[in-house]
């Protein structure tokens, strides 16, 4: 099952440096992620200064508890980045 995940950082002064503490343990829990198809697409959502704000990510997992198992584990979530999680079934159109 396919899934949109928009992740809206924290607001606070302290979310900048938050993300960055956390960035690389997050990009090394995502990468075999995307290369074993888990991840589909993902990237940084950007302020009008590109500042990055939070995150799009585009999963195939076998269903929302696969979804919660590994959101629940990702640095972002576990290093108060992520603040504000949205999670929808999305459906990619065909290539």
């Amino acid at each position: 099952m396919q899934f949109l995940i928009i992740a809206r950082d924290g607001q606070d002064e302290g979310a900048p440096a938050r993300r960055m503490a956390a960035r690389e343990a997050h990009l090394a829990n995502v990468r075999p992620m995307f290369a074993d198809g888990r991840l589909i697409e993902g990237g940084a959502i950007l302020d009008e200064d590109g500042r990055m704000v939070g995150s799009a990510v585009i999963a195939e997992l076998p269903d929302r508890v696969a979804l919660d198992a590994w959101l629940a584990g990702d640095p972002y979530v576990t290093g108060g980045v992520w603040r504000d999680i949205q999670v929808m079934p999305f459906r990619c159109a065909p290539r």
